[in-house]
C-alpha cells in the first residue's frame, strides 16, 4: 500500500511539473520528411514522426517501395510464421513494410520486419491525433534483447494518410516514397552544439543500461570532437519539484533535495530498501558541477571521464554509490575537489540552488527544441535526436550538423579511435619510474587494468593501487615497498617470497610502504640490559659495550670477564704444550728404537759377508772347500 501512495505521488509531482512546462512550452515532435513520388494521386511532402529506436540516415535519404502485407498486419509476429519475405531483388528498390498499430510494443513491430529483410518501417497510427514519438518499452526483460539490435529506421504516420497509402496499395498501385533525413539537424555554421540529458542511476532497468554503454562507446568520439573545437557539448539532468503541501511527507524527503524544490525517483522503486532518489539528486548535482569545474579550466570533455569512471568504480549494485567512491574518482583526476563542493553547496538549504534551478528551467523547450520529457534525450543544433542511442548513429547525427565542407576529419573518415593513455595516463594507476602503467586503449577508451610485466602480475584497482605480487615482485620497483641506503647499508621491507605485504625489516617500524623509522633499541630498553653495558643506537641496529675490562657477548646480551678469558686461555694453551711435548716425547722414543732395530740388523748383515772372507776372532776356521773340489 506504501509503494502504491509513492507511485501516486510521484505521478502527481510529474503532471505538476508536466503542467508547468506546458504553460510555457509544448512537446515537440521531431519529423522528417516523408516523399511520396508515385502515384500521382498522393505525390508530395508528408509528415512522419521518427521511432526512438533504429537507425536513421542522418544527412542522407533513402527511396523505397512501400508493402502492405495480407497476414500479421500489426507485425506482432515473426513474418517467417507466414512464410513471407520483404528482401527486395538486385536492383529493385527495397521495400518499406507499412503495419498497423496496436496490440505490441512499437519496436517488436520493427524488429520483426527487420529480420523478414525489408528496409524500413512504416507504421500507421489507429487512432485520429497528433503524431507521438515511438519509443521503447519501460521495463521488458524480453524486449531488451532485440532493441539494440534494431538498425533500419522507422516513421508513424498519421491515421488519414496511412488510410489513403492502404487505399492506393489496393487499388494496385505502385507506391514510391523517399525518407528524408538531409535537413533534420540545422547546420548553419562550422560548430556543432548538442547536449544530452541523462542521469547517474544505474538501476532504472533497460534505458539505464543503454545510456550506460552509449555514454562509456561515444566517450573516445565526443572527446575528438570537444577538443579540436568542432563541437560544443553540455550534459543536463532532468528533476521534478515535491508539491508544497507533501514537501514535509516521508516520500518527498526521500526523493528531493532543497526542501522539496529537486527531486528525483526512487532508484529501486522501494522507499524501505535501497537507495533514495535524493541521492540521485546529489549524485547528478556533483556531476553538473565537475562540467562546471573543468569548463572553466578549458577542459570540458573530462566530464566524460568523470562519467565514465563513476559508472565503472561506484554502481549501486556494488553498493559504491557514494560520496567517498565519487571523491576517489574525482581526485584520479586531477579536478579541484574543493570547487566542486562549492559548486554542489547545502542540499538542505531551503531555497533555490542556482545550477539545478537552471536545469529545470532548460527542461522547458525553446524554439523547435520542445520539452525535454524522455530520457535518454539528446539534442543536435536545438533538434532532439531520434534513433538508437548508439555511437555510429549519433556521430552521423552531429556530423549533419556541420555546414557542408566544414566537417571534421572525424566524419569523412569514421576513424575515431585516440589514444586515452597519452593524456594524464587517462587517470589510471601508474609507476613512472618503472615505466608500468594499468592504463590500456581499447577502441571503445581506455580500461585501467592491472598489468602482467616481467613475470610480475600487479593486483588492484588499476586506478588508485596496482601492487606487485608473486615471487619476484621485488625486483620492479623493490615490489612497492619501502627501501633506503645510508653509508652502504640497504635495508627493504619487500620479503621476497611472493606474500604482496610489504614489512619493515627488524630494526623498523612503519607500514612498509611509505616509510620504515628506525628503531631506537636503546631508548625501548629491548637490548643491553646488563648493569655494565652502555647502548648506542645505529639505523637499523645498535652497539653495545661494556664499561673496564668486561667483553659484550650479544648473544646472551651479557658483559663477562676479559681477565677471567685470559686465564682460561692460558690453561687451555698450557695443556696444549703439554699435549704437544707428550707427542714430541713420544716421537722421539720411536725414532730412537727404529734406529736401533736398523743398526743392529745392518751389523749382522756386514759381519756374515765378512765373514766369508777372513776369520773373525770370534769365529773358527773355515773349512777349504776348493782344496776338496780339485780333488
Amino acid at each position: 500500500m506504501g509503494c502504491e501512495k509513492s507511485r501516486i505521488l510521484l505521478f502527481v509531482g510529474l503532471i505538476m511539473l508536466t503542467e508547468y512546462q506546458l504553460v510555457l512550452s509544448t512537446f515537440v515532435v521531431e519529423k522528417n520528411s516523408f516523399r511520396v513520388t508515385s502515384p500521382e494521386s498522393l505525390k508530395g511532402n508528408h509528415d512522419s514522426a521518427i521511432g526512438n529506436f533504429g537507425i536513421p540516415q542522418y544527412g542522407g535519404s533513402m527511396a523505397g517501395t512501400v508493402v502492405y502485407p495480407k497476414q500479421n498486419m500489426k507485425g506482432c509476429k515473426s513474418f517467417d510464421d507466414f512464410g513471407i519475405s520483404f528482401k527486395s531483388n538486385t536492383g529493385a528498390l527495397p521495400y518499406f513494410v507499412l503495419v498497423d498499430r496496436g496490440d505490441c510494443f512499437f519496436a517488436l513491430k520493427v524488429w520483426n520486419v527487420q529480420n523478414a529483410g525489408a528496409a524500413a518501417v512504416l507504421v500507421a497510427d489507429d487512432i485520429e491525433e497528433h503524431l507521438i514519438t515511438m519509443d521503447t518499452p519501460e521495463e521488458d526483460v524480453q524486449s531488451a534483447k532485440y532493441i539494440q539490435n534494431i538498425t533500419i529506421p522507422s516513421a508513424l504516420l498519421d491515421k488519414a494518410f496511412g488510410e489513403k497509402l492502404k487505399q492506393a496499395l489496393s487499388d494496385g498501385e505502385m507506391l514510391n516514397v523517399n525518407l528524408d533525413w538531409r535537413e533534420y539537424v540545422p547546420h548553419p555554421d562550422e560548430r556543432v552544439e548538442y547536449e544530452l540529458w541523462t542521469s547517474s542511476n544505474d538501476e532504472c532497468g533497460i534505458k539505464c543500461d543503454i545510456l550506460m554503454d552509449f555514454v562509456k562507446d561515444f566517450k573516445g568520439a565526443a572527446q575528438i570532437l570537444e577538443k579540436g573545437g568542432f563541437t560544443q557539448f553540455t550534459p543536463h539532468y532532468i528533476t521534478w519539484f515535491c508539491p508544497m503541501e507533501f514537501t514535509i511527507s516521508k516520500q518527498c524527503k526521500s526523493q528531493c533535495i532543497n526542501h522539496g524544490r529537486y527531486c528525483a525517483p526512487d532508484p529501486e522503486q522501494d522507499f524501505s530498501s535501497g537507495y533514495e532518489g535524493k541521492e540521485v539528486v546529489i549524485e547528478n548535482l556533483r556531476q553538473l558541477c565537475v562540467f562546471k569545474v573543468a569548463n572553466e579550466t578549458q577542459k570540458p570533455w573530462i566530464w566524460w571521464d568523470y562519467v565514465t569512471d563513476f559508472q565503472i568504480r561506484c554502481p549501486m549494485k556494488e553498493k559504491k554509490y557514494n560520496k567517498e567512491c565519487a571523491d576517489n574518482v574525482i581526485r584520479s583526476l586531477g579536478l579541484d575537489s574543493e570547487k566542486i563542493e562549492k559548486c554542489m553547496g547545502d542540499p538542505n538549504a531551503d531555497s533555490d540552488h542556482p545550477v539545478l534551478k537552471e536545469e529545470q528551467n532548460a527542461q522547458i523547450g525553446k524554439g523547435t527544441r520542445g520539452d525535454v520529457t524522455i530520457l535518454p534525450t539528446l539534442i543536435v543544433n536545438n533538434r532532439q535526436y531520434r534513433g538508437k542511442l548508439a555511437k555510429g548513429a549519433v556521430l552521423k547525427a552531429i556530423c549533419s550538423g556541420f555546414e557542408e565542407t566544414t566537417e571534421p576529419a572525424v566524419c569523412l573518415s569514421g576513424d575515431v579511435e585516440t589514444n586515452e593513455c597519452l593524456n594524464d595516463n587517462g587517470g589510471c594507476w601508474q609507476d613512472k619510474a618503472a615505466n608500468i602503467s594499468a592504463c590500456k586503449d581499447t577502441f571503445r577508451g581506455r580500461v585501467c587494468e592491472c598489468p602482467f610485466t616481467d613475470g610480475v602480475l600487479y593486483k588492484g584497482d588499476g586506478y588508485t593501487s596496482c601492487i606487485a605480487s608473486g615471487p619476484g615482485r621485488c625486483k620492479v620497483n623493490n615490489g612497492g615497498c619501502w627501501h633506503e641506503t645510508r653509508d652502504g647499508h640497504t635495508f627493504s621491507a619487500c620479503p621476497d617470497n611472493g606474500d604482496i605485504k610489504c614489512v619493515c625489516p627488524p630494526g623498523f617500524k612503519g607500514d612498509g610502504v611509505t616509510s620504515c623509522e628506525d628503531i631506537d633499541e636503546c631508548d625501548e630498553k629491548k637490548v643491553c640490559q646488563c648493569p655494565e653495558c652502555s647502548c648506542k643506537d645505529t639505523w637499523g641496529s645498535y652497539e653495545c659495550t661494556c664499561s673496564e675490562d668486561l667483553l659484550y657477548i650479544r648473544e646472551h646480551d651479557t658483559c663477562i670477564s676479559i681477565s677471567k678469558t685470559s686465564s682460561e686461555q692460558k690453561v687451555a694453551w698450557t695443556g696444549v704444550w703439554f699435549i704437544l711435548i707428550g707427542l714430541a716425547i713420544a716421537g722421539g722414543g720411536v725414532y730412537a728404537v727404529y734406529k736401533y732395530r736398523l743398526r743392529s740388523y745392518m751389523d749382522s748383515e756386514i759381519r756374515a759377508i765378512m765373514s766369508q772372507y777372513m776369520p773373525l776372532d770370534s769365529q773358527g776356521e773355515v773349512p777349504n772347500h776348493q782344496s776338496e773340489d780339485r780333488a
